[in-house]
C-alpha cells in the first residue's frame, strides 16, 4: 500500500532550506522510498509525551511523523542533537493533533 505524505509547512519553509543539497536529497529519497511504503517497518517509535510518533533516521538527521491512515504527516526534520535536546510537544505537533 502506498502512504500520502504531507508536510507541516513548517518543515519546508524552516528545516529543509538549512540542509546541505546532498543531504536534503538524502532525506528525500529516505523518505519516498521508506515512509511512503511501509513507514512503521523502517522507522522507531517515539516514547513519553510524543507516543503516538516515530522518527526515521537519515544520517544524523532525524525526520518526525506521524502515520494515520493511508497518509503519512512529516512535523519536523532535524540533526540528531537537536533531535534529543529540543523535540518536545512544540506548536508544529500540537497543531495537528487539535484538529
Amino acid at each position: 500500500m502506498a502512504y500520502t505524505l504531507v508536510y507541516h509547512p513548517e518543515v519546508k519553509a524552516k528545516d529543509v532550506p538549512t540542509l546541505n543539497r546532498d543531504v536534503a536529497k538524502r532525506i528525500q529519497r529516505a523518505i519516498e522510498n521508506r515512509l511512503r511504503v511501509e513507514p512503521q517497518r523502517y522507522a522507531e517509535p517515539l516514547r513519553r509525551t510524543l507516543k503516538g510518533y516515530w522518527k526515521l533516521r537519515v544520517c544524523d538527521y532525524r525526520v518526525v511523523f506521524r502515520s494515520v491512515k493511508n497518509e503519512v504527516w512529516i512535523f519536523a526534520i532535524m540533526t540528531g542533537g537537536r533531535f534529543t535536546r529540543e523535540l518536545k510537544p512544540d506548536s508544529r505537533i500540537n497543531e495537528q493533533s487539535s484538529e
